[in-house]
């Protein structure tokens, strides 16, 4: 039998197949909490739709196609994003798939039903000058600016995800060899390269973190001000807050800065692939939208340079 899901992370009130399907993608699949929270609520909210139709998930072999269309229609009458609705799409298919293997039902009533045609909006980048003015924020001696400027070295440093940074241990940062262990989707490891700014940054936060009332066996590199993990919430305050004592002109989010350095990267010369493994990327395609960021950099250098460009 299967363990399910715990209650803390929010399924205890979804019929048993759920539980099961959820505690199986934590138990198996190793997803992060975050994500089981997010598949949790994406399958409360067919439930409801279901429920509205006298039909749950509590039975799946009586869920049919029409319903699955029905609720995809009903997201789009109620304005949901498309990449809301491809997410849940992608949680039910899962479910369904599932629950077949487990003979749950004889067939899927997924099967087939299609993705909304998403557009590909290329990522916002800062350029350079803005990048280090947001770095070059004074930290002093304070604890919290000191771990606050860290943190913001380490994301376009080293490209890393804001969860991979909040997740990040003690032992996971070799700053005698220059390089962080890293985490990422699927729980698959990287060793990406540190800065030496980047280097020199954390080693200041290092020496300060015993001001954060922190156990002595907690383990988290990134501390909040109560001595516990970093949460996403207070890290996105954190970038928002250094991008304005910086003077930038728009709110700027921790993944900004991810963007910026493989925009930055490519546009220095760097090598696709290489920037794939840095990212820590399974798809080559992921990597190419920021092509067209240093494609643009390179048409620009071109026109100012060619003597055939200038005619």
């Amino acid at each position: 039998m299967q363990k399910t899901i715990t209650k803390s992370q929010g399924a205890h009130d979804l019929p048993e197949p759920v539980r099961l399907y959820l505690s199986y993608l934590q138990t198996q699949k190793g997803l992060a909490e975050s994500t089981l929270l997010a598949y949790a609520n994406d399958l409360r909210r067919f439930e409801a739709f279901a429920r509205f139709r006298h039909q749950s998930t509590q039975s799946p072999e009586k869920i049919d196609r029409e319903l699955l269309q029905a609720f995809i229609t009903d997201l789009h009458r109620t304005g949901a994003a498309k990449t809301g609705i491809s997410r849940k799409l992608s949680c039910l298919r899962g479910f369904f798939r599932y629950c077949r293997r487990q003979g749950l039902i004889s067939a899927d009533p997924s099967a087939g039903l299609k993705n909304p045609k998403l557009s590909k909006p290329h990522p916002t980048c800062l350029n350079v000058d803005q990048v280090f003015a947001l770095l070059d924020q004074a930290a002093g001696n304070d604890p919290q600016a000191l771990r606050d400027v860290a943190l913001a070295e380490l994301l376009y440093g080293s490209g890393l995800r804001i969860s991979e940074a909040l997740n990040l241990n003690l032992t996971d940062v070799d700053l005698g060899q220059h390089s962080v262990r890293v985490t990422g989707k699927g729980n698959k490891e990287r060793i990406v390269p540190l800065t030496g700014k980047a280097r020199e940054r954390l080693l200041r936060y290092l020496d300060h973190r015993f001001a954060f009332p922190a156990p002595i066996e907690e383990q988290a590199f990134f501390l909040g001000r109560r001595g516990k993990r970093l949460q996403r919430r207070q890290a996105n305050r954190v970038i928002d807050r250094l991008s304005s004592m910086a003077g930038l002109p728009q709110s700027i989010s921790p993944h900004i800065l991810r963007h910026s350095f493989a925009t930055h990267l490519l546009e220095s010369g760097a090598d696709l692939r290489s920037v794939q493994e840095l990212l820590g990327h399974s798809s080559l395609s992921t990597t190419q939208r920021y092509t067209h960021l240093s494609l643009g950099h390179l048409a620009q250098i071109y026109d100012q340079t060619h003597p055939r460009a200038k005619e």
